[in-house]
């Protein structure tokens, strides 16, 4: 599929507050879509940090790799890019939404994730997602 790609200063000509509002998502918002299987979740923190922990769910695509991997990438779901705060997400959705991809950053960022995902809301969240997507 051929995606209409953006100059960075046509982007910043036509940024308006309904684009401020579009380019975020928010925990409850973000969980939802997943359920329904409507957005792909791209984990763009460094391999290492990857390593170290990471959610049960979603892709990883380190920041520094996505200008080279975006073929892994859907391009009939909106794109939502995590990472711990939300600062490197916001940088990985800008290069996206510039290379024709709608996309999103997660604005509680995964700490938030994991905070919420705990104990039995983990285990009743997940078997959702699971029940769901057979």
């Amino acid at each position: 599929m051929q995606r209409d790609t953006l100059d960075f200063g046509d982007y910043l000509r036509s940024f308006d507050y309904q684009e401020r509002k579009d380019m975020k998502i928010g925990l409850e918002e973000f969980l939802n879509l997943y359920e329904k299987d409507k957005i792909q979740v791209i984990d763009i923190r460094f391999k290492e940090e990857y390593e170290a922990w990471h959610i049960g769910f979603g892709e990883h695509i380190a920041l520094n790799e996505l200008p080279d991997r975006l073929d892994e990438l859907d391009d009939s779901k909106t794109i939502v890019t995590l990472c711990p705060h939300y600062d490197r997400s916001e940088i990985a959705r800008l290069y996206l939404k510039l290379n024709g991809f709608k996309t999103r950053y997660l604005t509680d960022g995964l700490l938030k994730v994991v905070d919420y995902l705990r104990g039995d809301k983990a285990r009743d969240y997940m078997d959702k997602v699971k029940s769901i997507k057979r």
